[in-house]
């Protein structure tokens, strides 16, 4: 059995998560890059796993990355040739639904619309899994839940969610946390000392402020823990930020400039 994951709640999204799970209701999370989504959801499969007692968070949680090569047999499963024999191999969401566990669909928007069409019978009150290569149709286990993510602020005419799919969700608004609560979580998860993961998300808060500027991203919190684990093994706190934020978030050198600027400000030259 793992440890169970570390996240701090920031709203009620634990409460509207349990409450939709407690209705199966399927959700979307939609939010920035590294704003906490993904661990969020490994607390909420440990958590509600646990009060069930089937389950730990190694067997209560499938997590699928979604790409623009994702296909549906990727998803639902695909015939193998195994020696003699031809046998058919579940995808990791038709595992999910025979099992009865969490299956999230990270950045679904990157995946194909005919793939993310094959979820729609699994968001209403049918919960089944067509499988049409093998004529089957998948009652979805009791406790099977359907979560999806993705980041609105890469949105496209060729990468948004379709309305069709997005209504078919609760949708659960996420953020960077405000700087009290991200130096918690940086102090946390970096091992750095208080005072430390305050200046580091202080350093989140202005780099994300720079948007306005020509930077085409914020700062997310992940890249802040990077920078305060580089600290907490002795690497200079310019330089961790350095090669964990400012070169990690863009290659233009002016926004480097001003993100390095920014950096000495808080802690100095």
């Amino acid at each position: 059995m793992t440890d169970a994951p570390y996240y701090l709640p920031i709203g009620d999204e634990a409460d509207i998560f349990e409450a939709a799970y407690d209705c199966r209701l399927p959700i979307l999370l939609k939010g920035p890059t590294g704003c906490g989504k993904t661990r969020f959801v490994e607390w909420m499969a440990d958590r509600l796993g646990s009060q069930g007692g089937e389950h730990d968070i190694d067997g209560n949680l499938i997590t699928v990355a979604c790409h623009e090569d994702l296909t549906g047999s990727d998803l639902v499963g695909r015939y193998l040739i195994k020696g003699d024999e031809t046998i058919w191999v579940d995808g990791p969401l038709t595992q999910a639904v025979r099992r009865g566990t969490f299956c999230y669909l990270d950045e679904v928007v990157e995946a194909r619309k005919d793939t993310t069409v094959l979820i729609h019978p699994l968001t209403d009150h049918r919960r089944m899994l067509p499988i049409d290569k093998r004529g089957e149709i998948i009652e979805a286990h009791p406790a099977f839940m359907l979560v999806i993510s993705y980041n609105p602020g890469y949105q496209s005419v060729l990468k948004d969610l379709k309305h069709s799919t997005r209504q078919r969700f609760v949708t659960i608004d996420f953020d960077y946390p405000p700087r009290d609560k991200e130096a918690q979580i940086v102090a946390h998860e970096s091992g750095v000392d208080v005072d430390t993961a305050m200046d580091l998300a202080k350093l989140g808060e202005k780099v994300r402020h720079l948007k306005a500027s020509g930077l085409e991203e914020g700062v997310s919190t992940r890249l802040l823990i990077y920078a305060g684990q580089l600290i907490a093994r002795g690497v200079a706190p310019r330089r961790s930020c350095e090669v964990a934020v400012s070169k990690s978030l863009t290659d233009d050198v002016e926004s480097q400039r001003a993100i390095d600027e920014v950096v000495c400000t808080i802690f100095g030259s």
